[in-house]
Order: structure tokens, then sequence, then C-alpha cells
């Protein structure tokens, strides 16, 4: 999806190996839950107390279009230098890049059109591979493309063309710093048609994931079976030493659907951000950081976090949504955690209930699907335990012994961990 502002900029990934696998006990995606968060943003020089902001949220990763245009605007000569910018923002902040390498330049091709001839993908390839070089071991994601499936970034999309400029690019890639991190196709939505023309010409022997953009307009948790396909997809066609995980690299909803309003979108955003861990999804960026406009009836100005208006005066610079408290508070109470797995309690078909670690702490996420609030009780060690909710307003201390610990679940998370901290 996103047909928003796009032609901006990115940059590098890091820690693929040597040749295009990667051995099964060698992921380089994130384990903790802070680690697996991220957002797009639109810019590369951010406004004074943006990234400050970016933090707070919990944050870890910027998703930023690099753009080839932007970055090449005389033939062989390429200008990286502001994304130097931004990657020295982003380590000030301890957050990490995931940079897109797309768009047309028209310096090859005719009207700018993504390349279709062997001289506009060996030009890409050689682009490409002159950023990751430049950028290498900066812990980077390298993404092919941006929708190649969407005629807004690609008129008459087929997996086969877009596979032919991918595997040049990737193999560039390897040649160059084969240490890098590769991921793609980014698709808009889950294609799987798609998916398979891509993993039937290659691109698995150099992906070390599978992007995708599950958007959709029903709930967060509809997106299970979708990921089960793709799975079956990527263990049909990876070569055989290789674990490639899904990520969802692109996916929020919008304000401005109907239906929806800022505190739909925020359950909603927590819900997606830990159904995906629940279902062995590495990494997850949100779709956007803040509104792209005001416009009340377009769709595409309300995916932020947080609203459009710049108080350049002011701290914070932008109002946050409840999204960007959802993000802050799931950050705040498990960002150190791993998730471990699920536990079986309640409803199987409309209760999640998560287990996390910390060394020898554990913590948990609970919610149910359901419209109804219903009790339940969650099978975890005796022990006093604090409830937090989606929002970080309220917490209260309650104790579970030997049968379990009693709680109420709502569409809206709560996460539970040991310890008192009192009633606000």
């Amino acid at each position: 999806m996103s047909q928003c502002l796009r032609l901006a900029a990115l940059t590098c990934a890091a820690i693929a190996l040597a040749v295009p696998s990667m051995a099964k006990d060698k992921s380089p995606f994130p384990k903790t839950v802070r680690e697996q968060i991220g957002v797009n943003i639109h810019f590369t020089t951010p406004k004074p107390g943006e990234m400050a902001m970016l933090e707070a949220g919990g944050f870890h990763w910027a998703r930023m279009d690099f753009g080839w245009e932007a970055t090449e605007r005389t033939k062989g000569v390429y200008d990286f230098h502001a994304y130097d910018g931004l990657m020295a923002e982003l380590k000030r902040r301890h957050m990490q890049a995931l940079f897109i390498l797309d768009y047309r330049n028209p310096a090859y091709g005719p009207g700018g059109a993504p390349p279709y001839d062997d001289e506009g993908r060996t030009a890409f390839a050689r682009w490409a591979a002159a950023a990751a070089k430049h950028f290498q071991g900066q812990g980077i994601l390298w993404e092919l493309w941006n929708e190649p499936n969407g005629k807004w970034f690609w008129p008459n999309p087929n997996a086969a063309d877009y596979s032919k400029l991918a595997l040049a690019a990737d193999k560039a890639i390897r040649e160059a710093c084969p240490r890098e991190i590769l991921i793609g196709p980014a698709l808009a939505t889950i294609e799987l048609p798609y998916l398979e023309g891509c993993f039937q010409a290659g691109c698995l022997q150099y992906w070390d994931g599978v992007s995708v953009h599950p958007y959709r307009r029903k709930d967060p948790e509809s997106v299970g079976e979708d990921y089960e396909k793709v799975r079956a997809l990527i263990a049909k066609y990876a070569p055989p030493d290789k674990t490639i995980p899904i990520l969802s690299g692109e996916w929020g909803y919008s304000v401005a659907w109907n239906g929806f309003d800022e505190e739909r979108q925020g359950k909603y955003l927590a819900r997606e951000l830990l159904f995906n861990m629940e279902s062995g999804v590495p990494l997850s960026i949100w779709y956007d950081w803040h509104d792209d406009g005001a416009d009340p009836a377009e769709g595409e100005h309300h995916f932020g976090t947080v609203r459009n208006e710049l108080h350049p005066d002011r701290t914070p610079i932008y109002d946050p949504k409840p999204a960007y408290t959802a993000a802050k508070t799931l950050t705040g109470v498990l960002g150190d955690y791993r998730f471990d797995h699920k536990i079986a309690a309640g409803d199987a078909t409309t209760d999640h209930m998560l287990e996390f670690r910390k060394k020898k702490d554990r913590g948990y996420a609970v919610w149910t699907t359901s419209e109804a609030l219903h009790p339940v009780t969650l099978p975890i060690p005796a022990g006093v335990y604090t409830i937090h909710d989606w929002l970080g307003e309220h917490r209260i201390t309650l104790t579970s012994d030997k049968s379990g610990l009693p709680l109420t679940l709502s569409d809206t998370p709560q996460y539970i961990v040991r310890g008192t901290a009192g009633r606000r």
C-alpha cells in the first residue's frame, strides 16, 4: 500500500554470510521486543526534537527510501551524504536503519521508468553495491525496491522483470560486501503468485528475509493464515541450509478509514506488533511515523503514530496519538524481554496470552479478539504481579496462586510483570 511521499532516500544492511545463504542458527534478526519494532519515516534530516521523540516511543528501526535518483544525479557519480547524516542521527539514538533501494532514475531508461533493459539493471546494481559498500558493517537492512507489484511504483508490474533487477542488485552487493543483509520484495499486501515468481527466479538464494506489507481493514490477527501460506512457499523454494523468516516490512491502519478512530488504530498497533511476534515474525515496521497531512477524508494522511502539525517551540514537537503511546508502553514494560511462547489458556479461537523472558524473569501480554470482556485464569507461576494497561495509564497489583492468575481480558492488550508497583 502507501502511495505516499516516497522519493526521499535510504541506505544499507549488515551481517549476511560470504555466500548467499545463512545457517539456521545464525539468524541476524533481532530478539528483544524493542529490537523488533520500527516505523517508516520520510526524511533524512530530522526536525529538532524529532529523533528524541522517536527514541522515546520505543522505535528501534527506521525504514526509509534510499532513492536512486536522489543519490545518482550524474551517471556513475554517487552522493550519499544525506544518508551519512541520517545514520549519524540514528546512531545517537541507538536506532538502526532499514533502507529501501528503490525507484527510478531518469538518467537510465525512457521516462525514468524502472530499468527493464540490461544497461539499466547493470546501472542499478552498480549503484546498489556502491551504497552497500559505503555503509557496510553498520547493521543496516537492505531491501530491494518497495511494492514492485503496485502500479504506483512499477508500471506493468510482474515478478519476472522485478526478479531480474533484484537478482542483479543482490549479486552485485554480495560481491562488493558479502556480509550485508538483503531482504525483499516488500510486496503491497500478500500476493502469493508474485511471491512464488520471485522464489522461482532464485531470489531466496540471496535474501535473508521475505518482506511483505500485510495491509487490511480487519483485525491484525487475521494475517495468521496468510503468514502460513507464505511460510509454505518459502519452505518449498528455500535452499536447504537457510532459514528465511517473514518480515512485516510495512503495515498500519489509517484513522480516516470507515469505522476507525485513533483509539482503534492504537490498540491495533499493539496487537499487530504482538501478533507478529506470536507468529514468528522477527521484525515489524509500523506505517507511519507521523500523519502525512490533515485532510480528514484522505486515508494516506492518517497512518501516523503522531499528528501532522509541527510545534517547533514545544516538547514534544508532535502531538502523540494513542498509537504512539501504545508503542511506548509496550516497549517500556516488555522492551528488554524476548518472546518465548504462546500460553494455552482461555478460548483458543479468540484469546492470546504470550510469555516473554528476560533471564529468569517472565513477562506476559494478554488480549482477546472478542468484543466481550471475559474472565480467564492465566496458568503462570504463583507470585505477585503488576498489570499495566495498553496506554500505561493504569496499573494494578494482583496475586497468582497455585491455580493461576485471574484476569479479565479485553480487546486491548495488558502487560504483566512480576513484582509490585502500587496502583495508579
